[in-house]
């Protein structure tokens, strides 16, 4: 017998096969071809048949041009940092796609002259917070590296001990102030830091005072802390950064601050996320007195922090439209929930799958609304599923406990419930 990896088709022939020279002009010639040459290794290994290698191939192109991958989150996590935040709403997708080519972001149709960057977006936000300045920045850190270059370089920042966080990945609230060439002034206790020990603080030297949410964690038993509405009678601007992104007073979350309250108590500025319970791009959002946000908007370093025309048509069309996927899991039934993991584990047991639908304890994540448990459902599966459900297509992200694969609900969309079951039912 011949060597049967003589049978192994050439390169050429394969990229000719008209399935993958159409995926070739989708995804790029080189993409496809890496996949060719590996899928060629394993038929030489005598992992797969000659015969296989298009097969192969078509199996593992991915569906973009991007090595980012759809996944579904069944964490119980709503707004999951490492699986992208907030997931787009339809408008919102639908307006990013209209925005990718020529627009009109900067440019007056009518007049034939130069537009305000991002009107849209800034008139709904505008709208959503009525009374207020807008400026939009590329993340929420940049709006309190705006703050501190615009406000306080060369001055004090006065803020809590116990409000100095880390923001992740080893970044942190008092490195990136001090990069502006602003002085932090820290104030009070770990667990407590009162009105007075701010104003003893403040001074000629004061360019504002800083009031974070600790959105990421508790500080709870022995506490207090000072509010807004105290520190903005101390003369000084009171910049408030909200965290996780509520525009007005939720029901569910009646401790998690809001813009449209810090400003009433007589924040300068408040800054917030966008891409957290606003169910949005990732943005920084600045509101606040307009003569600031004007200062803010008009500092060289707004050039650098600016927002791309992508962001600025996600952003608009969430506000504008339908409720984003954020805010419905926020407020999912819990009868439903279970009903549709009573569903999904009855579906799979059919199939042989040992499933079973459990209540479950989902979280806001993302930085917002720490101790907060929103009740949920999950279908229970072994644990060895959670590492095959990672690397399946498309995959999905649940958690382990006590020696079980849960799969949340909560942050999965009703209409992601057949891709989910699939999912499930390939790994079995």
């Amino acid at each position: 017998m011949g060597d049967p990896r003589r049978a192994i088709p050439r390169t050429d022939a394969v990229l000719a096969e008209p399935r993958l020279a159409k995926a070739a002009g989708t995804l790029g010639r080189d993409l496809v071809k890496s996949l060719v040459v590996a899928a060629q290794q394993r038929a030489r290994a005598g992992e797969i048949g000659p015969g296989d290698v298009v097969d192969e191939v078509l199996a593992r192109l991915p569906t973009t041009g991007s090595s980012l991958r759809p996944v579904l989150n069944a964490t119980g996590v709503l707004v999951h940092t490492n699986l992208g935040r907030a997931p787009l709403s339809a408008a919102a997708l639908d307006a990013v796609v209209a925005a990718a080519g020529t627009t009109d972001v900067e440019f007056d149709l009518g007049t034939g002259e130069r537009a305000k960057r991002g009107r849209g977006a800034l008139a709904a936000l505008a709208a959503a917070v009525p009374g207020a300045a807008v400026h939009v920045v590329n993340n929420n850190a940049a709006a309190l590296l705006l703050c501190a270059l615009v406000l306080a370089q060369d001055k004090e920042i006065v803020a809590s001990r116990g409000e100095l966080v880390e923001i992740g990945d080893g970044f942190r609230i008092p490195d990136l102030l001090e990069s502006t060439g602003a002085r932090l002034r820290e104030v009070g206790t770990t667990n407590r830091t009162s009105a007075r020990d701010y104003a003893a603080a403040v001074g000629p030297g004061t360019g504002f005072v800083l009031k974070v949410h600790p959105s990421n964690y508790r500080v709870t038993g022995f506490t207090s802390e000072a509010s807004v509405a105290e520190l903005a009678g101390l003369g000084v601007p009171v910049v408030a950064d909200v965290g996780s992104g509520l525009l007005a007073p939720h029901p569910l979350l009646p401790a998690e601050p809001d813009v449209t309250t810090a400003l009433a108590d007589g924040a300068a500025v408040v800054t917030a996320s966008g891409d957290k319970l606003l169910g949005g791009p990732q943005a920084g959002l600045l509101f606040g007195d307009a003569v600031v946000i004007e200062r803010l908007r008009r500092h060289p370093a707004a050039r650098a922090l600016r927002v791309d025309k992508l962001t600025l048509a996600a952003l608009e069309a969430t506000l504008r439209g339908p409720e984003p996927p954020v805010r419905a899991a926020l407020g999912a039934d819990v009868g439903e929930l279970r009903t549709r993991a009573e569903t999904l584990a009855a579906a799979l047991r059919s199939s042989g799958v040992d499933a079973r639908a459990v209540d479950s304890v989902a979280v806001v994540g993302g930085g917002g609304a720490p101790g907060v448990e929103l009740p949920s459902s999950a279908v229970s599966l072994p644990v060895r599923y959670a590492a095959e459900l990672r690397r399946g297509e498309p995959p999905v992200v649940g958690r382990i406990v006590r020696e079980k694969c849960l799969l949340d609900l909560r942050a999965v969309r009703p209409t992601e419930d057949v891709m989910l079951r699939e999912a499930v039912r390939r790994c079995g």
